[in-house]
């Protein structure tokens, strides 16, 4: 269907006299754009690019009838079109309601949620996965690395993926690459309640020619639109996420409480082996108690 509508476009526009360039005038985008199209190569046309086509070209709504079919099997592989877009995305910003998203993920922590996947074939079949993953992460350290902004649901930091030494290991790296000065994460606790994008997670990418894209995914769908309207509606939303987020610095010491109280390393004690500890400590002869506020109580000497 995108062939079919790319020769329709090239036809149409050889019959007006026109270069790609000229058409690409018209409809406010550049003549490469119009290439693409014609070829059937690249991000496929919007529905609004569509119908300023069909109408510099007098194709008579026959361009904007052909258009659901040519979007429809844009992507038949949702997880390959978010992909292949986020290659390329100069911003991107996420909202990950249950996992950690696929950019910061260790490789304990994406072996465990790929070993889960009931379409897993085998052994080598993981580690190709597993392999493809881990290498998308290089586009956060290459010369052309994205401005990053990830929001995490609080249930994130808390779903035990791979178990505690895995979890331990993925907040750590949380911490870390928070530090980088083009990622910027925040959580979102649970007591913010409920908000608009409780369903699923949520992508929304700036590519280099300035051209938006909203991206949302379920446990079994994902759905990509380039539609102005839509990506301006999942815009907001992700602005509303973003206002009853932690800000950085408190969502980082949530982090760092969970890892403590959840996931800690066997040689850090948790809080109430601390206050037990400290207990012990006060029963011990020359201990103090302590008043409210943290002042020591003075032992009181023996009346002569």
């Amino acid at each position: 269907m995108a062939a079919l509508f790319g020769s329709r476009v090239r036809k149409l526009r050889t019959a007006a006299g026109l270069t790609q360039t000229e058409v690409g005038t018209l409809t406010h985008v550049v003549g490469s754009r119009i290439a693409q199209i014609e070829r059937a190569t690249g991000a496929k046309p919007t529905l609004e690019l569509t119908r300023a086509l069909d109408k510099e070209l007098v194709a008579d709504d026959l361009l904007i009838d052909l258009w659901p079919y040519v979007y429809r099997e844009a992507f038949p592989d949702w997880s390959q079109a978010v992909i292949t877009y986020s290659a390329r995305a100069k911003v991107m910003r996420q909202y990950a309601a249950h996992v950690v998203p696929g950019l910061l993920q260790t490789p304990g922590y994406a072996k465990a949620l790929l070993s889960a996947s009931r379409s897993l074939r085998d052994d080598e079949h993981l580690e190709e996965r597993l392999a493809a993953r881990l290498g998308r992460q290089t586009r956060l350290t290459g010369p052309d690395r994205p401005r990053l902004w990830i929001i995490l649901d609080e249930a994130v930091l808390r779903r035990p993926v791979g178990g505690s030494h895995v979890m331990r290991h993925q907040l750590e790296h949380l911490l870390r690459v928070a530090e980088e000065p083009n990622i910027t994460v925040q959580a979102l606790p649970f007591d913010q309640g409920e908000h608009d994008a409780m369903g699923g997670s949520l992508t929304l990418l700036v590519m280099p020619d300035g051209s938006h894209v909203a991206y949302t995914e379920g446990a079994h769908y994902g759905q990509l639109t380039e539609e102005p309207d839509e990506v301006e509606r999942f815009e907001l939303t992700y602005d509303d996420l973003r206002a009853m987020a932690l800000p950085p610095l408190a969502s980082l010491d949530l982090i760092r409480f969970v890892l403590e109280a959840d996931y800690r390393a066997a040689s850090v004690p948790s809080p109430s082996d601390r206050r037990r500890l400290a207990q012990q400590q006060l029963q011990q002869p020359g201990g103090r108690r302590m008043r409210a506020g943290g002042r020591r109580i003075p032992r009181r000497r023996p009346r002569p």
